[in-house]
């Protein structure tokens, strides 16, 4: 309790856009066993985020076939996502993977801190899009955000020019999503879980994705 499927197709009928989930080895987040049931129900995107290299990733992304997979490097020990991928050191990795999944339909994003270099090197992977690190960003914001949001938006125009769609996520919420979006026109999509549920404790499921959804408009 609660169920995660009830959830999901709640969610959607309350407006979200799309449904992201994050398995993990140790099924913490989600059982592997929810994605197939999610799989049957989603009628939105449904976007798959996890580490590759871990456990039965890839084996059950290709068994979903979701509309995206987003690869992000988090270790076992980590409570959760803390940095971006280095599109670098582990480039052809990336590359290998990020050609299984699109000969499969699936588009990709990887993961990145809003550093320009990584961001070249995940256009050499061939990735769809990137999914900027808004940690940072959010953590920043309340002290100043016009210093906060600086290098996600030279991030997101190099982005952009090289022809990699933007996505974002990570510690946002009502107070800086705004912001974010203002400053990152070509923003794609935003995956937001924890400050949504937060949220929704006090406001409703229903009334908080409506209220997420004007910070977009």
């Amino acid at each position: 309790m609660p169920s995660v499927i009830k959830a999901a197709v709640d969610c959607e009928r309350f407006g979200a856009e799309g449904i992201t989930v994050h398995p993990r080895p140790d099924e913490r987040h989600i059982r592997y066993r929810d994605v197939y049931e999610l799989k049957e129900v989603v009628t939105t995107e449904f976007n798959i985020e996890g580490n590759p290299t871990e456990g039965k990733f890839v084996e059950l992304v290709l068994a979903n076939r979701p509309t995206q997979v987003t690869l992000v490097p988090d270790a076992l020990n980590a409570i959760t996502s803390n940095a971006g991928w280095d599109t670098i050191k582990h480039q052809e990795r990336l590359k290998d993977l990020v050609a299984i999944f699109k000969e499969a339909g699936i588009r990709v994003s990887i993961f990145v801190d809003p550093v320009e270099k990584m961001i070249e090197g995940a256009v050499e992977t061939g990735t769809d899009r990137i999914e900027l690190y808004t940690e940072r960003y959010a953590h920043d914001y309340y002290i100043n955000p016009e210093q906060a949001v600086a290098d996600y938006k030279r991030a997101s125009e190099l982005a952009h020019q090289l022809g990699l769609g933007i996505n974002a996520g990570h510690d946002l919420n009502l107070d800086n999503l705004a912001y974010l979006k203002k400053n990152i026109p070509s923003l794609a999509e935003v995956s937001i879980g924890h400050a949504l549920i937060c949220d929704a404790l006090y406001l409703g499921l229903e009334n908080t994705i409506q209220l997420y959804l004007r910070e977009l408009a």
